[in-house]
């Protein structure tokens, strides 16, 4: 056997013989299983209020999680609190200011695994303001699915902002300035 062939032979080995290694995956998100959940206090009374996502660009690479990505975007003009009152102050100029600022934007900085899920890190604008944000992510699979199956997840995503770092102020001696966030994503694999 020639050199040529002998190394040939030993690198398909070789290839063969080492674990494959999956590739980024892209995903495509399930508006209809999709909920950007928020919640407030005013008082002693806690405010709930949902937001739709209007576009998601989301990658994930589950033996790399440092090559996933994400970028979000929220339709802030379509934020619901299911009091119309509350609809229409958290839309005002004073807080997300929506008729300016329609929509709230997510970009990813980095992804870290942990133990059952991730640490997202990024930059989130709110009212023209960009700040970094980190947020806390568990995937799922759909009960029943086949253990390996990444076609379908659901990805919850918690965190927490302070809306004051965003400008949105108003009625700053009523609303409490932390919004809890409480995310929950349908992902379908695109490829």
């Amino acid at each position: 056997m020639t050199l040529t062939r002998r190394l040939c032979l030993t690198g398909l080995i070789c290839a063969a013989a080492a674990p494959a290694r999956a590739a980024p995956a892209a995903y495509a998100l399930d508006p209809e299983g999709s909920e950007v959940r928020f919640t407030f206090r005013i008082g002693d009374v806690t405010g709930a209020g949902t937001m739709p996502v209007s576009t998601a660009d989301i990658v994930l690479d589950f033996d790399a999680a440092a090559r996933s990505s994400a970028t979000v975007t929220l339709a802030a003009d379509r934020a619901a609190t299911g009091v119309g009152l509350m609809d229409s102050a958290l839309k005002s100029g004073d807080v997300l200011d929506t008729d300016r600022f329609p929509d709230i934007r997510f970009v990813s900085t980095s992804f870290a695994a942990t133990e059952g899920g991730a640490v997202v890190r990024g930059d989130v604008t709110v009212r023209g303001v960009t700040r970094p944000l980190t947020l806390r992510a568990t995937i799922f699979r759909p009960p029943g699915s086949t253990p390996g199956d990444r076609s379908r997840l659901t990805v919850r995503l918690t965190g927490q902002i302070d809306r004051h770092d965003f400008g949105a102020s108003g009625f700053a001696g009523l609303v409490e300035p932390i919004v809890t966030l409480d995310i929950r994503a349908r992902l379908l694999r695109a490829d």
